[in-house]
């Protein structure tokens, strides 16, 4: 079992590029590459299967820092969406079948258009999720979100590594986890991970540590069960998501000598029913700048859409996207080990 990660940093020095993360992982010596792995369980080339999703990540500005965060986002970030390609993104939505967009950032909600791409999504009948860190809801000008939330029917996916403290606040900061356990009594207040009132509210969980997660549904029931009777919440789903070697958590794997048996525990657990489900099947990620990626970690990566399609959302053609061939690294063994990982938890039970 890998370390334990430490304590989070309150400010964190640039991390590498994409492509210096790229050639960090390249020099790791693996028994078998991801394509070849693919390939010997005839999954090679990995293509898309549709867009059902469309991810958009609208920021890196962020009101926490967290130290496993992929994105690197953080106060001190000033990416920010601008509005023609926020426009561009509400016309595809508008033009197109796809059934779902996916919020993300950053903290999305700092994103001065946030509120009106939610509105305007659910206006047109799109099924939205916004991915909240849950303290954004007890900032001043944001306390009035859950009820925002609920009124567009908004899909909250909250990120809490664990139900108690120390393991959250470890990985987050500390008081994180009083400030989180707060915001989800305030989402409970409004009618969120109550039976029957069609207000969704799931958890993700982080190993914290270079690890696998454990088993998503038996760890779903201790969830439940642990957090109605500390503290009296109530969700829907839990989420297990394993940590992708990318961005701070591919840092701290290098400074903690873990990343090399890191990785090799990843290839050993490569699971091909896994890699059938990965998230990049079905879905498009929007960065904060336009360009497209396969997925939100390929994103971090740098690592752009293949062939001869489009590259932006200002350019979008979803019949040169729709079954394209995924781009795909060593990073990728991260959501095909095991019971796999996406951005809705495991992808198989």
């Amino acid at each position: 079992m890998g370390r334990v990660l430490p304590t989070l940093q309150k400010q964190h020095a640039p991390l590498a590029s994409g492509a210096e993360q790229r050639a960090t992982l390249a020099t790791v010596p693996l028994a078998r590459s991801f394509k070849e792995a693919l390939a010997q369980s005839s999954l090679y080339p990995l293509r898309a299967t549709g867009v059902d999703i469309l991810q958009i990540n609208v920021g890196k500005k962020c009101n926490q820092t967290c130290r496993h965060c992929h994105v690197d986002a953080g106060p001190d970030r000033t990416e920010m969406m601008p509005r023609d390609v926020m426009e561009k993104c509400l016309e595809v939505l508008a033009t197109t079948d796809i059934p779902t967009v996916d919020i993300t950032g950053g903290a999305p909600e700092l994103h001065p258009d946030f509120r009106e791409l939610v509105a305007r999504s659910h206006a047109i009948g799109k099924h939205v999720m916004d991915r909240c860190n849950l303290t954004i809801l007890l900032l001043p000008n944001y306390s009035d979100l859950p009820e925002f939330f609920a009124e567009h029917q908004v899909e909250v996916i909250c990120s809490l590594p664990h139900y108690r403290a120390k393991q959250t606040d470890s990985q987050r900061g500390e008081g994180v986890f009083d400030e989180s356990i707060e915001a989800l009594h305030r989402l409970n207040a409004v009618g969120y991970g109550k039976p029957d009132s069609g207000l969704v509210v799931n958890l993700v969980m982080n190993p914290v540590g270079a690890f696998l997660p454990g088993n998503q549904a038996s760890l779903e029931r201790e969830w439940k069960r642990e957090l109605k009777h500390r503290h009296g919440i109530v969700f829907n789903n839990l989420y297990t998501i394993t940590n992708l070697p990318i961005s701070r958590f591919l840092e701290w794997l290098e400074e903690s000598d873990n990343l090399e048996g890191y990785m090799t525990r990843l290839v050993n657990a490569f699971n091909p029913g896994a890699a059938q489900g990965v998230m990049c099947r079905n879905t498009l990620s929007v960065g904060w700048d336009g360009q497209l990626y396969d997925c939100d970690f390929n994103q971090m990566l740098e690592l752009g859409l293949a062939g001869d399609g489009p590259r932006s959302i200002m350019d979008f053609d979803i019949a040169q996207i729709r079954h394209r061939e995924i781009v795909v690294g060593p990073h990728c063994f991260a959501c095909t080990a095991g019971a796999g990982s996406s951005c809705g938890g495991a992808t198989v039970t």
